[in-house]
């Protein structure tokens, strides 16, 4: 299925790069395991699965050179583990993975077993994985826990197994944002990248589960408004929440991470979002551009700071707006637990709205 780029929309002013997506930041990772099943609701059977994981790799060896990390928060209905050591300690040592609400705690526990397993280390010194959701009970079937540690592990190894790829990674309806809706259509996961003058790459990546259909705007035009009302399919897909992630090669302490975090709320507010009262907008950001050893010691003093920051702050707008754009036009129509049912965004109806439009300026 298309990307923006693919239609011709042009978010700002700053060139992609190769891919597009996080996988232009040097040694960064994505890989999806998705969870998809059809069976007879509990107890009889586990229900209809509509969910699964995504793993971002920050860095492989991040557990011995942290990079420098942050979060920031636009509404707080929502859950990230490990946020709280990121902002005590602004550092990163391991991936940021990805799931549904309900499937938090699975993945926690999978993680730290893995972990261990990977490296002895963790038994002395323990770890707090980052783990942050987004709910998807509109389509999945909550009630009983469908991810397991071998979906873990798969999305795991393909992120690993991703890092250099000259491919942009698979979007939509995948691995974490299997069962999500965003802007009342099918929404899921979202990457885009931008390059600045000073030739550092920004890549950011969404789960996107947020937002109303009218307020859907594609690069200015209103869309939402604009489409003609959609065949009833039963109930609208409830306004959730979004989870992004900017990853950058620009080297960046924590307390510029956590402004850079701040500015995809931007990008989110400029596709339709307002962040509502039960939604949950957490954002995260690192830089691979600035190594610490396992004391916190930094390699090398920050050298993107202050008024440098700016062609940063613009690559993460345009980019978390163009991954929205990607979350939903990579995503099909998909049907879940009791015949709810989201639909996917049309590519042709929203090119021939932003043709029509332009041809009326």
């Amino acid at each position: 299925m298309p990307r923006a780029a693919d239609l011709g929309i042009r978010i700002g002013r700053l060139p992609a790069g190769p891919t597009d997506s996080v996988l232009d930041v040097a040694g960064v990772g994505l890989g999806h395991a998705t969870v998809w099943r059809d069976e007879p609701p509990p107890p009889e059977g586990r229900g209809i699965a509509r969910t699964g994981v995504t793993v971002l790799v920050l860095a492989d060896d991040a557990a011995d050179r942290p990079v420098p990390f942050a979060g920031a928060v636009l509404n707080g209905a929502g859950e990230c583990t490990g946020f709280v050591g990121a902002a005590e300690w602004g550092l990163a040592t391991s991936p940021v993975f990805l799931t549904s609400t309900m499937q938090l705690g699975r993945v926690y526990d999978a993680v730290c077993e893995l972990e261990q397993a990977r490296d002895p280390r963790v038994a002395e010194e323990v770890i707090i994985p980052v783990v942050a959701e987004c709910d998807d009970s509109f389509l999945n079937d909550c009630r009983r826990m469908q991810v397991e540690r071998t979906d873990v592990e798969h999305a795991w190894q393909e992120a690993l197994d991703s890092r250099g790829s000259l491919q942009p990674p698979a979007e939509g309806s995948v691995g974490s944002g299997t069962g999500m809706s965003c802007l009342g259509h099918k929404g899921g996961i979202g990457t885009a990248s931008r390059r600045t003058p000073a030739g550092h790459t920004v890549g950011v990546l969404l789960m996107t589960n947020f937002g109303e259909r009218d307020r859907l705007t594609v690069d200015g035009v209103p869309v939402g408004r604009l489409l003609p009302p959609p065949t009833p399919v039963g109930a609208a897909p409830p306004a959730g929440s979004c989870i992004g992630v900017v990853v950058t090669d620009a080297p960046v302490d924590a307390a510029g991470c956590e402004r850079l975090a701040r500015r995809v709320g931007l990008g989110l507010a400029r596709t339709g979002s307002t962040a509502h009262h039960g939604s949950g907008e957490i954002f995260l950001a690192a830089s691979t551009g600035l190594r610490a050893d396992r004391e916190g010691r930094f390699d090398r003093a920050p050298t993107v700071t202050a008024w440098g920051l700016d062609p940063l702050f613009e690559a993460v707008v345009d980019a978390s707006e163009e991954a929205v754009l990607n979350s939903m036009l990579s995503s099909p129509t998909v049907s879940g637990r009791d015949g709810h049912t989201s639909v996917g965004l049309a590519p042709d109806d929203v090119l021939d709205l932003m043709r029509a439009h332009r041809f009326s300026e």
